[in-house]
């Protein structure tokens, strides 16, 4: 077999390749309990299986990148850490195909005594660099890490800012074909982070494989082109970052299955079954998602959603700078001690772009009762930038400490902001530009 049949084949094979993994911890009452496990000793057993993963199948294709989210203790550094060889799996195969280079949680890789040069020259040797050629990556790494002389200083005196920096200059600097970036990010300051996904697209540009966690569904938003998301250790679906996103805030309140309740499952049902029939007649309206993601307990429903412009002319186009107003419905079904109702604008990819609830605006701090039919607005001005935008609603509320959904549209209606004049970024701060000679300056010809 010719060398390019060979380098073929390895550009066919995935980044990742996970089948069936399972971690399991064994957890003890009481620490002799552990004692008596590990010589043996003891009739029964003394310790209950705990699955940090069970049973995760996943595969990641070469020059993805891609996003694991889930609530904590769901598995996400877990996987990370099974993926770079920090931990040994409990069973289950993993099989990684290329360079990889982590970052994982602040202190892996780095020996607290050493300097920071001292602890590049470790981690490169680790990668199987020679000293020559951790010699030539030296500046490239102490310029993006920028710490100054602090990298002449133990590692063990550094603030989890200045670590880092040092930990990301290393991880990317030693050519990794797979970049694996936990949440350590979030501890940088913010000309870094801005930094480091500058870094990010980079990378993607030249093919390489980024994994990372992030609580931050924005960037999981605008930098994944597929996103897992685990659960209490197990994989409850793989997607688009826009699908897996809905589905993770569904899994934030405990509905991203219908539970077995009758009750709330005919709710839906009847929901679905008058939206199918147009007795809903006013969401029927044109730019209304026909396939909206929609949950909630039941206690509440949003009957009737639409905009009005400035004339109070019901439309999905708002014309940038005018006034608007969203208009909901509520029908209560049962007795809600302080409902609150919501709104967000999203972008096309899923990035929560703005929003407000009555709650925040502190417009309705009371209970509402069986059969009562509330009628909300929502008014402001209309400063996003011309495009499509996303708009989804919410009835919720507070049952004593827990946070719960009454009733919630996802991506509900397609709104239209029509402009003539876009600025930079999701909305105009709409400035006013000035240009005057400066007081007592020449021109060329004085």
């Amino acid at each position: 077999m010719e060398d390019k049949d060979i380098k073929f084949q390895e550009a066919e094979l995935p980044a990742i390749e996970i089948k069936d993994l399972v971690k399991g911890y064994k957890l003890y009452d009481k620490p002799r309990d552990r004692v008596k496990d590990a010589f043996g000793l003891g009739g029964k057993q003394s310790y209950k299986l705990h699955y940090a993963l069970n049973g995760v199948s996943l595969c990641i294709h070469r020059g993805e990148t891609v996003g694991i989210i889930g609530t904590n203790g769901s598995g996400k550094s877990t996987i990370l850490k099974i993926i770079t060889g920090v931990l040994n799996p409990t069973a289950g195969e993993v099989a990684v195909n290329g360079r990889i280079s982590a970052l994982l949680e602040l202190g892996a890789g780095f020996n607290q005594e050493y300097n920071g040069i001292e602890n590049v020259y470790l981690n490169g040797t680790m990668m199987g660099f020679s000293d020559r050629e951790i010699d030539e990556k030296l500046p490239a790494i102490l310029e993006f890490a920028d710490i100054g002389d602090y990298v002449k200083q133990p590692v063990k005196t550094y603030s989890s800012g200045m670590f880092v920096r040092l930990a990301f200059a290393v991880a990317i600097n030693i050519e990794p074909e797979i970049l694996i970036v936990d949440e350590a990010l979030s501890v940088g300051d913010v000309f870094f982070q801005a930094k480091c996904y500058h870094k990010f697209e980079e990378f993607k540009k030249m093919g390489k494989t980024i994994v990372f966690v992030s609580h931050d569904l924005s960037v999981i938003s605008k930098y994944c082109d597929r996103v897992f998301l685990l659960n209490k250790g197990q994989l409850l679906g793989e997607g688009a970052p826009k699908e897996m996103i809905d589905a993770y805030k569904q899994v934030l309140v405990g509905q991203y299955e219908i539970p077995g309740n009758q009750e709330h499952v005919e709710f839906l049902e009847d929901v679905k079954r008058k939206r199918a029939a147009g007795e809903d007649r006013e969401t029927a309206a044109a730019g209304v998602n026909p396939e909206t993601l929609e949950y909630g307990t039941g206690q509440a429903r949003i009957a009737e959603y639409y905009l009005t412009d400035d004339r109070g002319i019901r439309t999905t186009a708002v014309i940038k700078g005018s006034v608007f107003t969203l208009h909901m419905r509520v029908r209560f079904l049962e007795h809600v001690p302080a409902p609150i109702f919501a709104f967000t604008f999203k972008n096309v990819m899923g990035t929560e772009i703005t929003g407000t609830n009555s709650m925040v605006e502190k417009a309705f701090l009371e209970s509402a009762e069986p059969g009562q039919v509330k009628d909300i607005t929502f008014t402001q001005k209309m400063s996003l930038q011309g495009g499509e935008y996303l708009l989804s609603l919410g009835v919720t509320g507070y049952n004593g400490d827990a946070f719960e959904v009454y009733h919630r549209l996802y991506d509900a209606l397609d709104v239209t902001v029509v402009s003539d004049k876009n600025t930079v970024g999701y909305y105009d701060m709409e400035s006013v530009v000035k240009v005057a000679d400066a007081p007592g300056a020449q021109t060329e010809d004085s």
